[in-house]
């Protein structure tokens, strides 16, 4: 197999699991954009730091495993095949490490006072006390500061 084969599909399957959409409160997906959505009010009760998880969409688990047989099949089927699973299996667990995020838990006190929370990308920092403004629709709630 060629040299550079190998890097580049690694980079390629490492290029592909990174492509996730963002969850943080300032990003809209195509879909959202005008689209009407309600607004609310509220006051930070409490931010807790949260992981959120990454993607596991089987980019990296095919890539992983296209890499792993062809690096383990030189000249063994068992080989292509062991190199296969190990391949797919180690591809999995990177691309969900490499799209995992930090987020913040925002339990908020809306102005009706009732109690959410909110869980986002921790992109904009809140405090307790921080008037707030909720936007959402479909189950989609962003939040950011009023």
């Amino acid at each position: 197999m060629n040299r550079l084969a190998l890097p580049a599909l690694m980079l390629a399957g490492l290029i592909l699991a990174g492509c996730q959409s963002s969850l943080s409160g300032d990003t809209y997906s195509r879909d959202q954009a005008r689209r009407e959505m309600s607004v609310r009010f509220g006051v930070i009760e409490s931010v807790r730091v949260v992981n959120i998880e990454g993607t596991q969409s089987h980019i990296g688990t095919a890539s992983g495993a296209a890499i792993g047989g062809l690096a383990g099949g030189r000249g063994s089927t068992a080989g292509a095949i062991t190199g296969a699973v190990v391949g797919g299996v180690a591809g999995a667990l990177l691309e969900e490490g490499i799209t995992r995020r930090t987020g913040h838990e925002l339990t908020i006190r809306l102005e009706n006072g009732n109690i959410i929370a909110v869980v986002q990308e921790g992109d904009e920092k809140f405090e307790t006390g921080d008037r707030v403004k909720l936007v959402g629709s479909s189950g989609n709630t962003r939040v950011s500061r009023y």
